[in-house]
């Protein structure tokens, strides 16, 4: 906040001052209108005082004084009173046209006063003439004195009021002041709209900051704040911080809606889409904008996601999902007059047409270079929308053969990294008969890394959710507050509500990466025998819930988990079959516009041994290469162009390479490769020589073998994968 505005223009600290009458002045107004920062206030001046009582006292002793000195007056200028100041604000309101609707809120106004005010009179007169008649008569009685009851009676009356007053006076001061407010805000609105917002605003003048009691919307603080934030941003940010946190907290998510609505509005090119979604507050702000919102956030990251691949064929792939996905939100937006709808609608219309344009640039761009659209993507898994996933139709098989089996059996998806795991759990769907609803959880992301049972379930549970929504399945939703009395007990439960949202599908949960989970049990986040018992009473007792692990290592490398589940069914990915790499190699997709001569296709099977991920990581550095070429040349890879790309290949992935050397092998692994790998290409190294370069090294044989590294030729050792071998020479 800049140094020309007072520190306490938003906040709730109170000003000193020396003279006397002033002081007692704002110790009344601090004390009636905002005594949260009079109580504040207090204790910074002495910590050790019980302000709580201090106030209570303090409000005593003012309220008495106050009482006492209105009852005189009450009684006979209450009427009268109320009758002026009615007529003075109805005529006054008509006469300016304050603000359109002062008359009809005036006219309110009044009757609810004079509800309120006609009550309180009431009850305060009878009690108190029933009280002090008694009273009086006693005294009568006692002291012979004639008219006690009448004296009783009226001193009960003025005594009654002047206290029923004082004491409600929070409770109809706000209805009596509404209308001074009103026309006090608008004057001050119309003369910061003459200044133009310019610092130090007026509008901290605006009762929302001073008048704590006044829980009714004040009218046009919305548009007001609005105003502010526009032309003075600094004043206006401390404004909106404070209002909330206010009763009028009411205008500050007005104004934040409005402000997010702006902000979306201005985005006029897929750069600014893409980045959105970083200043949307959709977790802060519950209301009944926040779904709209979530759905410009998503598509923002949605942007993001397809703007940071690496081609232009992948962009403009993801960024037709994108386009569907506006078109039918723009769809549910028309048939809605809803009227945050309605007031996000051209936004939405207008996104569309944005990412639209952009996919038609892409495509003319590439078309002009004569470019070739590389489909290949090696630093992620295929997701759904990806057509570039090729073949597993006989693991697709497999599982669903085993998911039919009666015994239940959870399954184990077992293969070396990169190898295909994630990418088949993510487009497993397409594999198995329809009735099975695949719930893909990473358990690299937010379970394993929650910090208890309540986050690990919450986290399970919100995954199940987005991943059944792929499929078409809407799961009942679940709070995490819900799970912090008893967190298993109320994911039961839930899951009881799951099976009747299935209707007669299976649901087959599948884990990847339980690897992750099992480090989280050895840190002693969560207990091995919740989580893992758990998981063992779901696979026995709920038949409509089948369970897939998939991971690197088999159970029985890790031996808590080999305890609670029993009879794991290991399903093997391993290297594509010939064809379906063939498929890979020359058409990844359809309309793939590069051709390869078939020396150069058998020279990529060679190299790759078929590996998915080292297939698209060579094609995809042809591709790069043939780009680079002359266009009459560039549509034909011949076997100079593959090996070619081998060094480029080696050097983008690296990191596939390198996790192999440091994560997957230890010291004596890593000597041996290196040992076969100067040999040269498709050498075999027998069994004797390796012994005698390596003697006692068995187990690290087994381990190279169980990692499909090398594999055993007659009676000696070869690398399975020739760019593997490469990275070692």
């Amino acid at each position: 906040m800049p140094n020309n505005i007072p520190q306490n223009a938003y906040t709730n600290k109170p000003q000193q001052h020396p003279n006397l009458i002033v002081g007692s002045l704002q110790l009344l107004f601090w004390l009636f209108f905002r005594p949260a920062a009079l109580r504040n206030h207090l204790k910074r001046i002495d910590p050790s005082l019980d302000t709580d009582t201090s106030l209570i006292t303090l409000t005593f002793g003012v309220a008495f004084g106050v009482a006492f000195a209105v009852a005189f007056s009450v009684a006979g200028g209450l009427a009268g009173g109320v009758a002026f100041v009615m007529a003075f604000l109805v005529a006054g309101g008509v006469a300016l046209g304050v603000a359109g609707g002062v008359a009809r809120g005036v006219a309110g106004v009044a009757l609810a006063l004079m509800l309120m005010m006609g009550l309180q009179v009431a009850v305060s007169v009878a009690t108190g003439v029933t009280v002090n008649t008694v009273f009086g008569a006693v005294v009568s009685v006692k002291t012979g004195v004639p008219g006690g009851a009448a004296l009783g009676m009226a001193i009960g009356v003025a005594w009654f009021l002047a206290v029923g007053v004082g004491f409600t006076m929070n409770s109809w001061r706000p209805v009596l002041s509404f209308p001074f407010l009103a026309m006090w805000n608008y004057l001050l609105y119309r003369l910061d709209k003459i200044r133009n917002g310019k610092s130090p605003c007026v509008f901290r003048y605006h009762s929302a900051f001073w008048d704590e009691w006044q829980r009714l919307p004040l009218p046009g603080l919305d548009e007001y704040l609005l105003f502010i934030i526009e032309n003075n941003p600094d004043e206006g940010k401390a404004a909106l911080e404070y209002l909330n946190t206010s009763p009028q907290r009411w205008a500050a998510q007005a104004v934040q809606i409005e402000l997010d609505a702006h902000s979306l509005q201005g985005c006029t090119d897929v750069k600014a889409i893409r980045e959105a979604h970083s200043s949307l507050l959709t977790s802060e702000l519950e209301s009944e904008v926040s779904p709209l919102l979530r759905i410009f956030s998503g598509i923002s990251e949605n942007v993001d996601a397809a703007l940071n691949q690496a081609s232009t064929y992948n962009q403009r792939l993801l960024l037709r999902d994108v386009a569907d996905k506006l078109n039918l939100q723009l769809q549910n937006f028309a048939r809605s007059s809803d009227k945050y709808t309605v007031r996000f609608y051209p936004i939405i219309k207008i996104w569309r047409e944005i990412v639209i344009n952009y996919i038609d640039e892409l495509a003319k761009i590439t078309e002009l270079r004569q470019e070739i659209d590389s489909p290949y993507i090696t630093g992620n898994p295929l997701t759904l929308e990806q057509e570039i996933f090729t073949g597993r139709d006989d693991i697709g098989l497999r599982i669903e053969q085993l998911l039919r089996d009666r015994r239940r059996p959870p399954l184990l998806l077992y293969g070396q990294r990169r190898m295909g795991k994630t990418s088949l759990l993510n487009n497993i769907g397409k594999l198995l008969p329809s009735n099975i609803i695949p719930m893909f959880i990473d358990l690299q992301g937010a379970p394993s890394s929650a910090s208890d049972h309540a986050g690990f379930l919450y986290n399970l549970a919100r995954e199940m959710e987005k991943s059944a929504k792929k499929q078409g399945v809407t799961l009942p939703s679940l709070a995490r507050e819900v799970l912090k009395s008893d967190p298993f007990t109320y994911f039961d439960e839930w899951l009881d509500k799951v099976e009747q949202a299935l209707e007669q599908n299976t649901a087959l949960l599948a884990l990847d990466e339980f690897e992750v989970l099992d480090n989280a049990l050895v840190k002693g986040r969560f207990d091995e025998q919740d989580v893992l018992g758990m998981l063992r009473h779901l696979i026995q007792h709920r038949p409509r819930f089948k369970v897939l692990l998939a991971g690197s290592h088999t159970i029985e490398e890790y031996q808590r988990w080999a305890s609670y589940l029993i009879n794991v069914q290991v399903v093997h990915i391993s290297y594509l079959k010939e064809v379906e790499a063939r498929q890979l190699i020359e058409r990844p997709v359809k309309d793939f516009t590069l051709r390869y001569e078939p020396n150069a296709v058998e020279r990529v099977l060679q190299l790759t041994r078929c590996h998915p991920f080292l297939v698209q990581l060579l094609c995809a550095e042809i591709i790069v290469l043939k780009n680079e070429q002359d266009p009459s040349i560039r549509r034909l890879a011949t076997l100079g162009d593959v090996e070619a790309a081998i060094p480029e290949a080696l050097q983008s992935g690296g990191f596939f390479f390198a996790d192999i050397q440091n994560n997957q092998v230890d010291a004596t692994g890593q000597a041996i490769l290196r040992f076969i790998a100067a040999q040269g290409e498709g050498t075999i190294v027998s069994r004797q020589t390796l012994l005698q370069q390596f003697p006692d090294a068995d187990i690290t044989f087994n381990l190279l073998l169980q990692r499909e590294l090398i594999e055993e030729i007659d009676d000696g050792y070869g690398f399975q994968v020739e760019l593997i071998r490469r990275w070692f020479v």
